[in-house]
């Protein structure tokens, strides 16, 4: 169900409201939008019979019309309307997806997918958590809570989310400074990552790293030299086929990276070595203020690797986005080297937070993408339109978001920063092995202090 075809709604899931609306889509019949048994109509009728009416008379205080109508139906026509109901959500739904662009592959994934209702509620919950914590981290930085460099992932979210859903919590993950939206769907929480944005103690990093350097386990951060990160995702991958694992690293980098000499360097080592990894070129049409037509000879990043596979996919749907990760993710772990997957997406914000993104192009092609190809808008459409979901439950889960981000954003503020003396702590390892003439710079900081007291 591509959105091309689609007729555009004056609404979309606006930012700066934190409204969620849907963006383009098809009218849907109303049927199909029926939750389950809990939130079931009951169908009333109003011919009454003998039985009902003595009921009603029987009773010790009037009742109100609706519970006269409800006392109207039997037991076994009302257990027989709350299962219709139930049948009528979709338990599960599959759609149609982009084509995809192959290099060196005779098959690719399917354009055929089918996601569970579960999963789809997942999925939108953390593209809408993403969305939002992005959001709050934008408004923070224009109130000058949040200083230094702060690149925003609004708009990609469905590039993380889907992957996320196609890889194991213990694969590894490696990607740019545009690592927000990633750190949280590895698994840190929202105050985790509002915190470390703010310098505050309860952070991801307790504060020390910023935007740019959060880490958890099997997430390799947040990097911030440009396209340092592929071959330190490349040596990951060769640390996991050293220990005879069936893990893979997921490599990712923009498309304003792609043309470094690393890249290929990395790109020829993990061919040789047939080493598990994805490289993901998050493509979302500019290098800083540089659009790929104009830094790259060559757009089709799929291509780039040569004699490596390569999958072009819309990153801007969720499910395709999953489907080519998936495959990709067969193919690594199945023995056949790396592979390239250009995921094609698109940035709201500027390059960064100093960057207002409107000199090298025009707001309308911004407000262009968020009306027909907006991540979370269009998997909204997809929800509503199959039963999969009720907009009274998305706007629940969109509500549940709201109240997760205000109390992360109050943290973020009125946390204590980190001691003076925590300056010296995770710089060095305190071991033997990092000794330096019998000495380490722990033992050091410790005599230094203890002079200090005497």
């Amino acid at each position: 169900m591509g959105c091309q075809n689609r007729k555009p709604s004056k609404k979309t899931f606006d930012e700066s409201d934190q409204t969620c609306a849907r963006a383009k889509g098809e009218s849907r019949p109303k049927e199909s939008l029926v939750p389950d048994a809990r939130h079931a109509p009951i169908l009333f009728t109003r011919q009454s019979t003998d039985k009902a009416a003595q009921l009603a008379s029987s009773s010790a205080a009037p009742k109100t019309e609706p519970e006269m109508l409800l006392s109207k139906l039997s037991p076994r026509s009302m257990a027989q309307t709350a299962s219709n109901a139930a049948r009528s959500m979709s338990s599960e739904a599959s759609f149609q997806v982009k084509d995809y662009k192959l290099h060196k592959l005779e098959q690719g994934p399917s354009t055929n997918v089918t996601v569970t209702r579960d999963d789809a509620l997942k999925y939108y919950h953390d593209m809408v958590r993403v969305r939002r914590m992005e959001t709050a981290a934008s408004n923070m930085y224009k109130e000058k809570i949040i200083r230094g460099f702060c690149h925003l992932y609004s708009g990609q979210e469905a590039c993380a989310v889907g992957i996320e859903a196609a890889i194991r919590r213990d694969d590894a993950v490696i990607t740019a400074y545009r690592a927000h939206g990633w750190t949280l769907t590895r698994g840190a929480t929202m105050t985790q990552v509002l915190a470390e944005l703010t310098g505050r103690q309860s952070g991801v990093q307790y504060g020390k790293g910023g935007s740019m350097h959060m880490y958890l386990p099997n997430f390799y951060g947040g990097n911030g030299i440009v396209g340092a990160q592929i071959p330190l995702g490349t040596g990951i991958a060769l640390a996991l086929k050293y220990k005879k694992t069936d893990n893979l690293c997921v490599t990712l980098y923009g498309d304003g990276a792609a043309n470094q000499g690393q890249v290929f360097e990395a790109y020829n080592m993990a061919a040789l070595w047939k080493l598990p990894v994805i490289y993901v070129c998050e493509n979302n049409g500019f290098g800083m203020g540089t659009s790929a037509e104009r830094s790259s000879a060559s757009t089709a990043y799929y291509t780039r690797g040569d004699y490596i596979p390569g999958i072009w996919v819309d990153a801007m749907d969720v499910l395709a986005m999953r489907e080519a990760t998936h495959f990709a993710a067969e193919h690594c772990r199945t023995g056949k080297g790396p592979i390239v997957l250009e995921a094609a997406t698109y940035r709201y914000y500027g390059h960064s937070m100093s960057d207002p993104g409107t000199s090298y192009r025009k707001r309308e092609q911004v407000e262009e993408v968020r009306k027909s190809r907006d991540p979370i808008a269009h998997f909204k459409d997809r929800l509503l339109s199959s039963g999969l979901s009720t907009e009274e439950e998305l706007k629940s889960i969109e509500q549940d978001v709201v109240k997760e981000v205000a109390e992360a954003v109050q943290i973020a503020k009125s946390d204590k920063e980190l001691p003076p003396d925590e300056l010296w702590t995770d710089v060095y390892p305190d071991n033997d092995q990092f000794k330096f003439r019998g000495v380490t710079p722990m033992s050091i900081k410790q005599g230094r202090k203890s002079a200090r007291q005497q």
